[in-house]
């Protein structure tokens, strides 16, 4: 993902799950709300953070592995998506797609949900 986790970020869980297609990279993290809009930034969405909208309840199990909800299901959150190589993102070509999720924990901190693919 090349992904900076910046000095303070807590709690930092990831993993990777293999599949014959393609793989799936998640990444979470605890920090400052500024620092959690900073990486989505970082990630060049042509679309920025906006309210996922749609509360899911589709199993997954891709965070639940970390301990973590799935971002899909949680309330409020934050949401962008990004195809890296197609705003020429050229740190992140071995990856066709990139989600991060923010989840306001209270009113200083969030966790960082990504995923890529």
């Amino acid at each position: 993902m090349k992904i900076q986790i910046l000095k303070g970020a807590t709690d930092v869980k990831g993993a990777v799950q293999v599949n014959p297609r393609e793989d799936e990279y998640i990444l979470s993290f605890r920090t400052g709300k500024a620092t959690a809009a900073q990486v989505a930034k970082d990630l060049h969405s042509e679309e920025p953070l906006a309210p996922w909208g749609i509360k899911s309840t589709q199993e997954s199990e891709l965070f639940e592995h970390l301990g973590l909800a799935e971002p899909k299901t949680l309330k409020d959150a934050l949401w962008a998506g990004v195809c890296p190589p197609c705003v020429k993102d050229y740190r992140r070509r071995d990856v066709a797609w990139m989600e991060i999720y923010i989840e306001n924990l209270d009113s200083e901190q969030a966790r960082v949900y990504l995923r890529a693919f």
